[in-house]
């Protein structure tokens, strides 16, 4: 089974979004997010839009990045570049650490509809590179078939 950890600042958005993603490609991964400086909870814009899209986050709760130092992973993927800067020193053995980075959608401004555009955005964006990530670097490797 592969392992695959995804790095943020707050793990309540973009990580959650990634992880989401993976996890509905293929359910046989190891798929855990976390942040640098983790939120209480995930972005409930971020909850709604990855609902609509059928990869629900609501019980995905943030974790700190702390946790999961002294673990193996295959892979390490930062997708902010203040996660990838302040990524701490993992202690366990790491495969491959990549940088996938993404606007964070929780700057965004507006009405409730401009804001769930960008982050409707950014869920794409994140589901279309993770989709590109997963058939680059997982399937062929892992010889699962994908459901998207």
């Amino acid at each position: 089974m592969k392992k695959i950890l995804i790095l943020c600042t707050g793990n309540s958005c973009r990580s959650k979004m990634a992880q989401a993603c993976l996890q509905h490609l293929d359910a046989g991964l190891c798929v855990r997010s976390a942040g640098t400086h983790p939120a209480y909870a995930a972005h409930p814009l971020a909850i709604e839009v990855m609902e609509e899209a059928g990869m629900p986050i609501r019980d995905l709760q943030p974790h700190d990045v702390r946790e999961f130092t002294h673990e193996e992973w295959d892979f390490v993927i930062t997708v902010c570049d203040h996660a990838r800067e302040n990524c701490p020193v993992f202690v366990g053995k790491v495969k491959h650490r990549l940088h996938l980075g993404f606007p964070d959608p929780a700057q965004a401004k507006g009405t409730r509809e401009e804001q769930l555009s960008v982050f409707r955005a950014a869920r794409d964006h994140i589901t279309l590179t993770f989709n590109e990530f997963y058939h680059k670097y997982i399937q062929d490797t892992h010889g699962h078939e994908t459901r998207l």
